[in-house]
Protein backbone atom coordinates (compact mmCIF):
# COMPACT_ATOMS: atom_id res chain seq x y z
CA UNK A 1 0.00 0.00 0.00
CA UNK A 2 1.20 3.50 -0.72
CA UNK A 3 -0.16 6.21 1.57
CA UNK A 4 -0.22 9.97 1.50
CA UNK A 5 1.36 10.70 4.88
CA UNK A 6 1.66 13.99 6.79
CA UNK A 7 5.17 15.10 7.63
CA UNK A 8 6.95 18.08 9.17
CA UNK A 9 9.57 19.96 7.14
CA UNK A 10 12.93 19.94 8.94
CA UNK A 11 15.06 21.76 6.37
CA UNK A 12 14.90 22.95 2.79
CA UNK A 13 17.58 23.15 0.13
CA UNK A 14 17.99 23.54 -3.61
CA UNK A 15 19.32 20.39 -5.30
CA UNK A 16 20.21 20.89 -8.94
CA UNK A 17 17.42 23.42 -9.40
CA UNK A 18 14.80 21.40 -7.49
CA UNK A 19 13.44 22.55 -4.12
CA UNK A 20 13.85 19.60 -1.72
CA UNK A 21 13.27 19.08 1.99
CA UNK A 22 14.06 16.63 4.74
CA UNK A 23 10.66 15.70 6.19
CA UNK A 24 9.94 13.92 9.48
CA UNK A 25 7.13 11.36 9.41
CA UNK A 26 6.76 10.58 13.10
CA UNK A 27 10.41 9.60 13.53
CA UNK A 28 11.29 8.54 9.99
CA UNK A 29 13.02 11.22 7.91
CA UNK A 30 12.81 11.15 4.11
CA UNK A 31 13.75 13.47 1.25
CA UNK A 32 10.71 15.13 -0.36
CA UNK A 33 10.28 17.29 -3.44
CA UNK A 34 8.58 20.66 -2.73
CA UNK A 35 7.99 21.76 -6.32
CA UNK A 36 4.19 21.51 -5.94
CA UNK A 37 4.29 23.65 -2.75
CA UNK A 38 6.98 26.26 -3.48
CA UNK A 39 6.07 28.45 -0.48
CA UNK A 40 6.18 25.65 2.15
CA UNK A 41 8.51 26.62 5.02
CA UNK A 42 10.58 24.83 7.67
CA UNK A 43 8.33 23.73 10.55
CA UNK A 44 5.19 23.44 8.43
CA UNK A 45 3.38 20.18 7.70
CA UNK A 46 2.40 18.74 4.35
CA UNK A 47 0.72 15.66 2.97
CA UNK A 48 3.37 13.68 1.06
CA UNK A 49 2.76 10.99 -1.54
CA UNK A 50 5.52 9.10 -3.40
CA UNK A 51 8.12 11.69 -2.45
CA UNK A 52 6.14 14.82 -3.36
CA UNK A 53 4.60 17.32 -0.94
CA UNK A 54 1.07 17.80 -2.27
CA UNK A 55 -0.87 19.86 0.27
CA UNK A 56 -0.16 22.01 3.33
CA UNK A 57 -1.66 20.67 6.57
CA UNK A 58 -2.13 22.20 10.01
CA UNK A 59 -0.09 20.72 12.87
CA UNK A 60 -3.03 19.29 14.83
CA UNK A 61 -4.43 17.44 11.81
CA UNK A 62 -0.97 16.10 11.00
CA UNK A 63 -0.41 14.84 14.55
CA UNK A 64 -3.83 13.19 14.70
CA UNK A 65 -3.30 11.47 11.35
CA UNK A 66 0.20 10.26 12.28
CA UNK A 67 -1.13 8.89 15.59
CA UNK A 68 -3.94 7.07 13.81
CA UNK A 69 -1.57 5.63 11.18
CA UNK A 70 0.81 4.51 13.95
CA UNK A 71 -2.02 2.84 15.90
CA UNK A 72 -3.07 0.98 12.76
CA UNK A 73 0.50 -0.08 12.01
CA UNK A 74 0.47 1.76 8.69
CA UNK A 75 3.63 3.76 9.35
CA UNK A 76 5.68 0.61 9.88
CA UNK A 77 4.07 -0.91 6.79
CA UNK A 78 4.90 2.18 4.73
CA UNK A 79 8.36 3.08 6.11
CA UNK A 80 9.58 0.02 7.99
CA UNK A 81 10.54 -0.09 11.64
CA UNK A 82 12.83 2.90 12.39
CA UNK A 83 14.31 1.12 15.43
CA UNK A 84 15.21 -1.89 13.31
CA UNK A 85 16.69 0.40 10.66
CA UNK A 86 18.73 2.27 13.30
CA UNK A 87 20.08 -1.07 14.57
CA UNK A 88 21.47 -1.78 11.12
CA UNK A 89 18.59 -3.80 9.71
CA UNK A 90 18.85 -6.57 12.30
CA UNK A 91 16.01 -9.08 11.92
CA UNK A 92 14.64 -9.48 15.45
CA UNK A 93 12.85 -12.75 14.66
CA UNK A 94 15.89 -14.82 13.72
CA UNK A 95 18.76 -12.60 14.94
CA UNK A 96 20.17 -12.24 11.41
CA UNK A 97 21.47 -9.09 9.83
Amino acid sequence: MCLAVPGRVLDIEDRDGTRMASVDFGGVVKDVCLEYLPDLQVGEYAIVHVGFALQRLDEESARQTLALFADLGLLVEEFGDPWEQAAGGRNTEDGQL
